[in-house]
């Protein structure tokens, strides 16, 4: 595949998308930084996207001496179809992030 602009030969990359499992494949020009998405992979990464739980902004709140929580929504309640005394696993993978892991028995 080449340039729509230079005609130079496009590079294939796999491109990383926040939220997204997969990446999607793009074509890269290394010559005038022109590039394209395939069309497969960008609609597959749409898709994961689409299936995303709400994202609200929330405040944290002081609960008692050196202990700090955060409300949830009732939208992300009502999403995820939280229960009072449900059980999450919390872990924390870097510095900029919270993942709460719902255990759903089936």
């Amino acid at each position: 595949m080449e340039c729509k602009n230079c005609k130079t030969k496009l590079k294939e990359i796999k491109v990383k998308v926040y939220g997204a499992k997969n990446k999607v494949l793009s074509y890269q020009c290394p010559k005038c930084h022109y590039f394209e998405f395939e069309p497969e992979s960008s609609k597959k990464v749409v898709e994961e996207l689409r299936e995303t739980p709400l994202k609200i902004k929330q405040s944290i709140i002081k609960l008692s001496q050196d202990r700090l929580g955060i409300y949830f929504n009732a939208n992300i309640v009502r999403s995820l179809g939280l229960k009072k005394g449900e059980e999450v696993l919390l872990s924390v993978p870097d510095k900029k992030h919270i993942l709460l892991e719902l255990q759903k028995e089936n």
